[in-house]
């Protein structure tokens, strides 16, 4: 199985320097330092038991370096999802297409690229820092699930859950992946924008009634949502979102980062989308509008990062 990662933010670096260990992988991104970094000397993984490891991993700009790829994972933010996929088309005849990225709408958009028999699904929740050049941080290992998001899951599923399993990433095949993919935006839409707009820690959140409060009825929202979409889930979000907050206690959420970096941030892809959604049902979510337009005002002032997926290659580089 060859496989290609679009996307060398800080998961796609993580995901592509683990597989490394056992087999060829490229990495698509954009061409800056850290691909260099990459190119020149490997990615290195600080894990987090304090051990460094080091891996051979093909990075370049180049997006016809897709097209030898069975499993293309996509780890762009999710707000690049459609000019990724526009860019990579044309070198995709029989690649399937994997997206590990935060919130709702990344598979249906990458299906207006790839037929849908193609296209798997799924989560992620290992934490992960770039720390400098050609080096990521694994800041939390955690599970992956992964899944056919419109056919049946075969043989090459779990042959992907097999593979990522090898390399130390826990993964489980799910039938049902959108609802994974919906409880962890429930557990986002609590913490992230939360934790942006008070530039504070996840555990700081369930430590404060105020935090409490705006956590449990961003979630409750959201969860109406959910149901109205047609998912049911086992645990009580608000409980599974709170536990999150308080087992990731000094974690700083990847909105965080973003914000504190002065970068766009997924949340048009999270509390926008639940809104987008919530339309549809004519179900009122007030605390999740409140939290998105806060962050849209927030990003208004403080301007955009350029996207994570690489320029168009030259004539040269497509020859």
């Amino acid at each position: 199985m060859r496989i290609a990662v679009l996307g060398a933010g800080a998961l796609g670096t993580l995901f592509a320097g683990s597989l490394a260990a056992e087999r060829p992988v490229t990495l698509v991104g954009r061409d800056d330092e850290h691909l260099h970094a990459i190119a020149d000397n490997g990615v290195r993984i600080r894990r987090p038991d304090g051990s460094t490891e080091g891996y051979a991993v093909d990075a370049t700009a180049d997006y016809t370096a897709v097209s030898d790829a069975d499993i293309l994972l996509i780890a762009v933010k999710s707000y690049d999802t459609e000019a990724a996929m526009a860019d990579v088309e044309p070198f995709l005849e029989r690649t399937h297409v994997l997206t590990l990225q935060n919130g709702l709408g990344n598979a249906e958009t990458i299906r207006e690229f790839v037929h849908e028999e193609h296209i798997l699904a799924g989560t992620t929740t290992n934490g992960a820092v770039i720390d400098e050049p050609g080096t990521v941080e694994h800041t939390g290992r955690g599970t992956t699930t992964i899944g056919r998001m419109w056919s049946r899951n075969d043989a090459l599923v779990d042959h992907l859950a097999a593979t990522f399993r090898q390399v130390g990433l826990e993964t489980t095949v799910v039938g049902d992946v959108e609802r994974a993919i919906w409880e962890k935006v429930l557990v986002n839409v609590g913490i992230n924008p939360l934790t942006a707009l008070s530039r504070v820690s996840n555990g700081q959140i369930t430590a404060v009634p105020a935090g409490e409060r705006v956590l449990e009825t961003a979630v409750e929202e959201a969860h109406r949502v959910a149901l109205a979409d047609g998912h049911q889930f086992d645990r009580d979000p608000v409980q599974v979102t709170r536990q999150v907050a308080s087992d990731t206690a000094p974690n700083r959420s990847s909105m965080l980062q973003d914000v504190e970096r002065g970068s766009r941030t997924e949340i048009d892809a999270l509390n926008g989308a639940v809104v987008e959604r919530a339309a549809r049902h004519d179900i009122g979510v007030p605390v999740n509008r409140t939290l998105t337009d806060c962050i849209r005002l927030l990003e208004s002032g403080s301007g955009t990062e350029e996207s994570a997926v690489p320029p168009e290659p030259t004539e040269d580089s497509k020859t």
